[in-house]
């Protein structure tokens, strides 16, 4: 990856992120934009987010997310000066979900007399 599309990732991650927080739209939790893939042409960007909450909090603020589109894909078209606003399209990132379930398969492993105490 270049270092002008690293930049364009970063730029959409970050309007995204502020955008997304101000939204109004009650099934929209807690969201985490946690990374941004756009396409060489800009034509297409994958927007990756983690969801604080159950299963049901998560689909309900994809839902929420895929309504809101319109709306995000406008604001980075208007704060970005890009040749081109992308198609975006929402995906859940499971990195996080799976950081907490290994980091919890660690702590079962390591008996409790070798952990440190404070």
């Amino acid at each position: 990856m270049t270092n002008r599309m690293r930049r364009v990732n970063e730029s959409v991650r970050e309007v995204l992120s502020e955008a997304i927080v101000e939204l109004k739209d009650p099934r929209i939790g807690f969201v985490t934009v946690t990374g941004v893939e756009t396409s060489t042409d800009l034509r297409h960007a994958v927007v990756f987010v983690s969801v604080l909450g159950n299963e049901k909090k998560r689909e309900l603020s994809m839902a929420g997310l895929d309504s809101a589109l319109g709306v995000l894909q406008a604001r980075i078209g208007r704060e970005l000066r890009l040749k081109r606003t992308p198609q975006l399209t929402f995906q859940y990132d499971r990195s996080v979900e799976e950081g907490v379930r290994m980091s919890a398969l660690i702590d079962e492993l390591v008996p409790d007399h070798d952990k440190p105490t404070d």
